[in-house]
């Protein structure tokens, strides 16, 4: 009875990996384990702490908008956030926008803001790209530098600086050319804000971001400057969110990177492992070499064969033809060598008389069956006798 291997468990299959394999499914299987952890952690707690992109709206930490946000949605404001680009958002001539750190805005974007401000939209550009935005809906060059615009007061009366007297931040970049636009306040060594009239809408341009950030927000006159930015009460406030990361993508898409990065490679995990402990397809897998049949079945096959045929002479006449010829190869006689040679040389041989006799004469019985297949199976060895009865191996 062949053997066939057992089913192995899991852990079988395991062992059997490569070592690399291993190490590579272990790697995985710590990096989702831990990103779980830090995900119920987060979830528990409200956060593991300030997060989020410089200058969005959504973020929480010191350079982040959060607060921002809350306070002109507190005083009256309703304040939406722009995922969508600028060019595809819809805005909204009737309200403010906000672009804060945005280097990289696409014509099609600059086009429509230039759209939504001539319509009598207010767009407050701030930090990185102001300069740019500036001057490209004012059509005259607004260029900024390294230097220091902060501490910061207001040089004209004009409604962007009511009711401020100081304004504060972090410094690093102030106008150091404001072109066609209306310089509002500015520190000793620069330009910190400006403003322009476009069509029927208007521009405010912030050199530095930072006195808008959560950190310096509660600073010296910072609130009310940016409350004043806003525009009067009951303005809508929209910031933009697509230039920080944030897409208007739903389903996968709308997933954090970092999630779908872990969710990607927790399905190749799984499928690795359930390709490593399932079952293989097709036949089992025996564990031996496979023999031929012992010769016993041989023997039984050809038992049965000859009794169902029930005329033993003619199925067995091919076995007793193929033994004479092996006995006269043998022993040397010639082909056509008669029975008393043939009784002769099967004694030289080792042939019983009966089996000798089950050569020479057509079968009857069951013995003589089985007398003449011992007959065959004797002269099946190797080598030949001579007349005298030596056996020479060939």
């Amino acid at each position: 009875m062949t053997a066939v291997a057992p089913a192995r468990s899991p852990g079988d299959a395991w062992r059997n990996l490569p070592r690399w394999s291993r190490w590579l499914l272990g790697g995985a299987g710590a990096v989702l384990a831990v990103n779980a952890a830090l995900a119920g952690l987060s979830a528990a707690t409200g956060g593991a702490g300030p997060g989020g992109p410089p200058s969005s709206s959504y973020a929480t930490s010191e350079s982040g908008l959060a607060a921002y946000a809350e306070l002109v949605q507190e005083a009256g404001h309703p304040v939406r956030r722009l995922r969508q680009t600028l060019d595809k958002a819809g805005l909204d001539p009737a309200g403010t926008v906000v672009v804060a750190d945005a280097p990289r805005l696409t014509g099609p974007e600059l086009r429509a803001l230039g759209r939504f401000v001539a319509a009598g939209g207010r767009l407050m550009v701030a930090g990185d790209g102001a300069d740019m935005v500036a001057g490209a809906l004012t059509g005259r060059s607004v260029t900024t530098t390294d230097g220091d615009a902060v501490p910061a007061e207001p040089l004209v009366p004009a409604p962007e600086v009511s009711g401020v007297e100081s304004v504060e931040g972090d410094g690093g970049a102030a106008f150091d050319d404001a072109g066609a636009t209306l310089p509002v306040l500015a520190g000793s060594h620069g330009v910190l804000a400006t403003v322009a009239s476009v069509g029927r809408g208007r521009v405010v341009a912030l050199a530095d971001s930072s006195p808008l950030h959560n950190e310096w927000l509660a600073e010296a006159d910072n609130a009310a400057f940016g409350l004043d930015l806003a525009g009067e009460r009951g303005r809508p406030v929209a910031f933009a969110e697509a230039p920080h990361g944030y897409g208007a993508g739903e389903g996968w898409s709308a997933m954090p990177a970092e999630w779908r990065w872990a969710a990607m490679l927790g399905v190749v995990a799984v499928a690795v492992a359930m390709w490593t402990c399932g079952r293989r397809l097709g036949q089992p897998e025996v564990l031996e070499r496979q023999l031929p049949p012992p010769r016993r079945a041989y023997v039984d096959a050809l038992a049965s064969t000859l009794t169902r045929t029930r005329e033993p002479a003619e199925a067995i006449g091919p076995l007793q033809a193929a033994a004479r010829r092996r006995l006269t190869a043998r022993t040397a006689l010639p082909p056509d060598a008669g029975p008393e040679q043939l009784r002769a040389a099967g004694a030289r041989a080792g042939l019983t008389d009966e089996e000798v006799g089950a050569l020479l004469a057509p079968v009857a019985t069951d013995d003589a069956v089985l007398a003449a297949g011992r007959a065959l199976a004797r002269l099946e060895g190797t080598g030949r006798l001579t007349s005298t009865g030596e056996r020479v191996h060939e």
